[in-house]
């Protein structure tokens, strides 16, 4: 346990180094997911002006904490490791004695602490220009959303990173991303509050894995009543448990497909 703790340490520890050489970069990554905040000021204009069963307020705060969950489960692992694979960058890391995904754990790691002050900036920026929105969440909540931030972010990993094994095969396996993020992009809560969503559509949605990567976290954070926690918490296991055996499925198959291929 000690020698795993100790590269762990390492790891961490060489890839926040690594990240910190790029913080100008990093400002730039946290303002890039300011997409939330956006959209926060066109429905809170829409909701003073209709009934969507959420307050302006709500939906302030719902963005708010749309934009905190998105900082913690950011994920680019597809795009790394495609890279590895198409120019070969993968075969020395195949002769350490870790499984490679651990240095792509580390440098997601490492990289929530480097732009975590600026994201904090950011924040502390919003609730100047809203202070109405400002709230304090409940201890209990607190723990619930670190909780399903966590997972949140192991399962956007595993799902990434399963797509990203594609790239033993083709050159393009980003491309299987690009069309998951459309779905993404619609079913998760990033556009519109899953309140918004007709209710068979959100009861099908639910069973999905797209509403707990962005909708739950978020809702648990600002204490929306109408949260299925542990369904919630359910779900996002088992979707990430489904994802991790075709995972391994994928990389005993793709290291024999790498080897053919000579690469």
């Amino acid at each position: 346990m000690n020698a795993v703790l100790r590269k762990a340490r390492v790891l961490a520890v060489v890839y926040y180094a690594y990240m910190m050489e790029y913080r100008a970069e990093l400002f730039l990554w946290a303002l890039s997911g300011s997409l939330p905040l956006i959209l926060m000021g066109v429905w809170n204009q829409a909701a003073q002006s209709g009934q969507f069963g959420l307050s302006p307020i709500d939906f302030t705060r719902y963005f708010l904490a749309v934009f905190v969950i998105r900082q913690f489960t950011v994920v680019w692992v597809i795009w790394e490791f495609e890279k590895e694979v198409v120019e070969g960058k993968l075969s020395p890391r195949l002769l350490q004695p870790i499984d490679p995904v651990w240095h792509h754990v580390a440098g997601h790691f490492s990289e929530r602490f480097a732009r975590l002050p600026f994201a904090l900036i950011l924040i502390a920026m919003f609730f100047l220009l809203y202070p109405q929105a400002f709230w304090v969440p409940s201890w209990g909540n607190l723990l619930l959303f670190a909780v399903a931030a966590i997972l949140a972010f192991a399962l956007r990993f595993i799902i990434q990173y399963t797509f990203a094994l594609f790239a033993f095969w083709t050159e393009r396996a980003s491309a299987i991303e690009s069309f998951w993020f459309l779905l993404y992009l619609f079913l998760s809560g990033l556009i519109a509050p899953l309140e918004m969503f007709p209710e068979r559509v959100r009861d099908v949605v639910l069973w999905t894995p797209f509403p707990y990567l962005i909708h739950f976290p978020a809702a648990l954070l600002i204490g929306l009543t109408d949260v299925n926690v542990v369904q919630g918490f359910l779900v996002m296991i088992g979707w990430g448990g489904l994802f991790f055996i075709w995972n391994r499925w994928l990389w005993r198959r793709g290291l024999k497909q790498y080897s053919g291929m000579g690469a």
